[in-house]
């Protein structure tokens, strides 16, 4: 929304954020080793522990509730170890998930994401397994009425899925419930799934009565339903709203994806009404943590002992407006780093802040695929692991790993090494030639990716490198 009088340009950032606390660095995610092509850039053998008491609060200015500024993500949860055995279709690991959360409400961490779409299904169950083992006043859970299929669309099904929350979280009370992702499938959504059968205003009455404390959205998608909902804030008194946020998507989430939204508009409409921000995707998926090798040599020359993917949750907690930034932890190495990035938080200076809009203005014109690994899409009726495949892409391309012209002295180096990491990252049966185009996925994705198409786009990529010819 460049055109907008209330987008912000990044001389602004600073000014806006309110920039003056203080911090140091971090990552995503954290119980086994990360895989070593997970995240490349950086090295945790030698990792310090983090401090205990120094984490960073921003205070609800409704509840006054003091959230600490990492938020821990509850979607992608960690997997138990190969040949493992589990109970029924669970695929989680419920000690690791228990360690993890151990160790961030002993670091100072108290904020709690989940949902019932999450992790298969299993999200909020694992949480509230995990979370009850503390005392309640100890920590703050979030969770969000998930109705995105039109078989839950009706105030029946809906209602049932809300207090299935409570089952599964042990809890009599949710600190903060979210309308899950508006703005997917525009208006005519957000009536069917909340204004038409009547569930905002039922939700409005479970605040009333306390089993809600915190009411509020996440964003993705329709900027009109965005906007439609902020205007009537008089109304429904929004005690928060969950965006998409980081230094590529702060001016150019259209240019990535002409129906996103540049997150420095969102930010804007939410601190001139006082609502304050939940941040989601501070690395897009891990995209930011991957960044290309010279990016990288230039982010350590700067500050050597920090990790590659702290720049961009420095970024993300920097703005004055933000309650807490989620981060999905499933590897103990990456919720440590994390909680040294807030443990306290540094927030960028305005030297840090062009460096990191230099480093956008670069990554922007990698064309990309604008995926975030959030599976929103899976599964696949066809079995085809969409992020996967599309995971595997833009790592090569944001590496320069890509073969294209078979006259180059690299291509049958890099072709070999494009059709192997495809197939031990991505099994045959799952892969883009299996996609029929059925677009089931479609309406799902939360970046409006046409995921067909970039499917078989891919496909005949990978046909034409299995030939040897020039792509």
């Amino acid at each position: 929304m460049s055109d907008n009088e209330n987008n912000i340009s990044r001389r602004k950032f600073l000014k806006l954020f309110g920039i003056g606390t203080a911090a140091a660095a971090a990552t995503l995610t954290g119980c086994k080793k990360p895989k070593s092509n997970e995240f490349p850039n950086d090295d945790y053998t030698n990792q310090t522990e983090p401090p205990k008491d120094r984490m960073t609060y921003r205070v609800n200015p409704t509840t006054h509730d003091r959230v600490s500024l990492l938020g821990f993500g509850m979607m992608r949860l960690p997997e138990p170890d190969e040949g493992t055995a589990t109970e029924g279709n669970v695929k989680i690991d419920q000690e690791k998930v228990n360690r993890l959360v151990d160790y961030a409400i002993e670091h100072g961490v108290n904020y709690f994401d989940t949902s019932p779409a999450y992790s298969g299904g299993f999200s909020e169950r694992a949480t509230g397994t995990a979370l009850s083992r503390h005392p309640r006043k100890s920590y703050y859970v979030a969770t969000k009425l998930s109705n995105f299929n039109k078989e839950t669309w009706s105030r029946e099904e809906s209602i049932k899925m809300y207090r299935n929350s409570f089952k599964e979280l042990q809890t009599d009370y949710i600190d903060y419930y979210l309308l899950h992702a508006i703005g997917m499938g525009g208006m005519e959504a957000l009536n069917a799934r909340y204004i038409d059968n009547g569930m905002l205003d039922f939700l409005i009455e479970e605040r009333r009565a306390g089993r809600i404390r915190n009411l509020g959205f996440s964003y993705h998608g329709d900027i009109k339903v965005y906007d439609y909902l902020l205007s009537m804030h008089d109304k429904y008194k929004w005690d928060f709203v969950q965006i998409e946020l980081n230094y590529l998507d702060w001016e150019y989430a259209d240019e990535i994806n002409p129906r996103n939204t540049d997150a420095s508009y969102l930010y804007a409409e939410l601190k001139k009404r006082g609502i304050p921000a939940v941040i989601m995707e501070p690395l897009l998926g891990g995209r930011l943590a991957n960044v290309p090798q010279y990016i990288v040599t230039e982010m350590k020359k700067r500050i050597p002992e920090n990790s590659v993917a702290s720049w961009a949750f420095r970024y993300a907690g920097t703005p004055d407006g933000v309650l807490t930034v989620l981060s999905g932890m499933t590897y103990m190495e990456h919720l440590k780093d994390n909680l040294k990035t807030y443990s306290p938080l540094h927030t960028i200076t305005a030297d840090e802040d062009k460096f990191l809009q230099s480093i956008a203005e670069q990554l922007v014109n990698m064309e990309t695929i604008p995926c975030n690994d959030c599976k929103y899409c899976m599964p696949c009726p066809y079995g085809v692991d969409i992020p996967g495949i599309f995971v595997h892409y833009n790592k090569c391309k944001n590496e320069g790993r890509l073969p294209h012209n078979n006259k180059d002295k690299d291509y049958d180096r890099l072709r070999r090494e494009y059709l192997i990491g495809l197939d031990r990252s991505v099994p045959r049966l799952r892969q883009a030639a299996h996609c029929i185009g059925c677009g089931q996925c479609e309406p799902h994705c939360p970046q409006n990716i046409k995921i067909p198409h970039e499917l078989h786009i891919i496909d005949k990529y990978v046909e034409q490198l299995k030939k040897g010819g020039k792509i």
